[in-house]
């Protein structure tokens, strides 16, 4: 065995390239092209002029090749056409109705009747349709249905400051970590994602510990350091990183193995033609993903905490949470685990003081007097790197 290192490249979901630096995919889209035109012009050269044919038939080609070259935001302009496409044959209005989307009530519709002799609002017909997400629910445990296609788990990773570390300490966290990417064997994916920054929980406690701290000069220093976060959050768009780990796990059938344990090759071929005629899969299955999952998260907690990286799972509430500011990263309201369904009656409105604390956060009601620990916590928080 050579022990040369080997580099993988930085992209490794790259498709391959065949001829001309250029990938089936658009070899393929540039001959059907050429023939095309070859073609039009074959039938229709005794008839079209030479100067004619190509005023027609450049304009043909510079698109094609124009939609095969182009990139644009890491993708190629074919495959934003195809999903722009898509997207306008979906229906406009989609509403979350797992049960399905019911029919108006006759108040509503005999009121529209009634104002618009068209039964229209605005000139534009709304036929709501349901909403099909690829998570169909949350277990109490965090893990994410995905119905058919398996089951994922999120957990969540710190980060580690590799540039400050010496060169021994970085060839370490390497080897820590390519330990880890040769123990997967399943679809992992390492998720970066950035969201906005909210000080005013912050800027709150600092304005309510001030009054009770010790000395006037921390007094001032923490309404000073109030104001300057809050002047901060109104001038700038502060936004804070978070590292996500989703492992992915599909529901494997239950039935004769091979002789390396796995399910044999005519039990999956079975299983999958019943899984898709059905369109459901076993609670045993699921439950055997289940604990796949559990185990292959076990092993990235052990394997990245060498490099000094923490692994921390997330709960339901914080993987709905996770969910719902991916389908609306713009959403005024943050989404947090009290937040009713969209399948939910409220009957009652939320008491402001049964607001839990949010963790490693001391609040004013908690605090003694003369008690430091408000602003300190505070002051750490902002000093710690949560921008």
């Amino acid at each position: 065995m050579t022990q040369q290192p080997v580099r993988i490249p930085s992209d490794v979901d790259r498709e391959d390239r065949i001829l001309a630096n250029l990938t089936a995919r658009q070899l393929t889209i540039l001959a059907i092209t050429g023939i095309v035109l070859y073609g039009a012009w074959t039938l229709t050269r005794e008839v079209v002029p030479l100067p004619v044919f190509l005023i027609l038939a450049v304009p043909i080609g510079t698109a094609a090749a124009v939609l095969v070259l182009g990139r644009r935001d890491g993708m190629s302009l074919d495959r934003l056409l195809l999903a722009a496409i898509r997207q306008r044959l979906q229906p406009r209005h989609q509403v979350a109705a797992p049960e399905g989307v019911r029919t108006a009530p006759d108040w509503l519709t005999s009121h529209i009747t009634t104002s618009d002799p068209t039964g229209t609002a605005d000139g534009w017909q709304v036929s709501p349709a349901a909403l099909r997400l690829p998570a169909e629910g949350v277990t109490d445990a965090g893990v994410i249905d995905l119905g058919t296609d398996g089951v994922a788990m999120v957990a969540v990773a710190s980060t580690v400051n590799f540039a400050l570390r010496t060169p021994g300490e970085q060839e370490a966290l390497v080897a820590s970590f390519g330990r880890y990417l040769h123990s997967i064997s399943a679809p992992v994916q390492i998720l970066i994602r950035a969201e906005r920054l909210d000080l005013s929980r912050q800027i709150r406690d600092l304005h309510q510990a001030a009054p009770g701290l010790p000395h006037p000069r921390l007094e001032a220093a923490a309404r000073e350091h109030a104001t300057y976060l809050d002047q901060l959050r109104r001038s700038t768009d502060l936004l804070r990183r978070q590292v996500l780990i989703v492992l992915r796990e599909p529901v494997r059938p239950a039935g004769p193995t091979d002789g390396l344990g796995g399910a044999s090759p005519l039990a999956v071929l079975r299983a999958r033609r019943g899984r898709t005629r059905a369109g459901q899969v076993t609670d045993a299955a699921r439950r055997s993903a289940e604990t796949r999952l559990v185990r292959r998260l076990g092993e990235a907690v052990e394997l990245l905490a060498p490099a000094g990286i923490t692994v921390t799972p997330l709960d339901a509430g914080q993987a709905t949470a996770v969910l719902a500011t991916a389908c609306n990263p713009d959403s005024l309201i943050p989404p947090t685990a009290g937040l009713a369904g969209a399948d939910e009656v409220i009957t009652t409105a939320a008491d402001p003081d049964d607001e839990p604390p949010a963790p490693h956060r001391t609040t004013a009601d908690q605090r003694e007097p003369g008690s430091t620990a408000p602003a300190m916590a505070a002051l750490d928080e902002w000093e710690g790197g949560d921008l």
